[in-house]
């Protein structure tokens, strides 16, 4: 007589059950991870700090390299990066480039882990 036994493992079906609420859309992920990825850098967040503490809503690039002590090109390309993320407007004038949060963007930032 044999003394081992098969164990069958017991099937639970709400452990396999697919979840009822809709998942993230690939698309969807890659927009979230844009802006978390733009909210990583630290001068970023200081560039957005600026922005919106500016009195007329703007600011123009060339006030925004002295305070954080970045050349020009590496500004604009922190810059680029909000801007590709949504969550700052550009505005050319003559040479210069003005930006402005969009609106609502800080409010949508806020909101997007809950939207998980």
């Amino acid at each position: 007589m044999n003394s081992l036994q098969t164990v069958e493992p017991a099937l639970d079906a709400a452990c396999c059950a697919p979840s009822a609420r809709p998942i993230l859309s690939a698309e969807d992920a890659r927009q979230k991870a844009l802006v978390f990825k733009a909210l990583a850098d630290p001068n970023r967040l200081r560039l957005l700090s600026i922005v919106k503490g500016e009195a007329s809503g703007e600011s123009c690039v060339c006030d925004l390299t002295e305070p954080l002590d970045l050349g020009q090109p590496t500004v604009s390309h922190h810059l680029k990066i909000l801007v590709d993320a949504g969550l700052l407007h550009r505005e050319k004038r003559g040479t210069w480039a003005y930006y402005s949060l969009v609106p609502g963007a800080m409010e949508q930032t806020a909101g997007l882990l809950a939207s998980l």
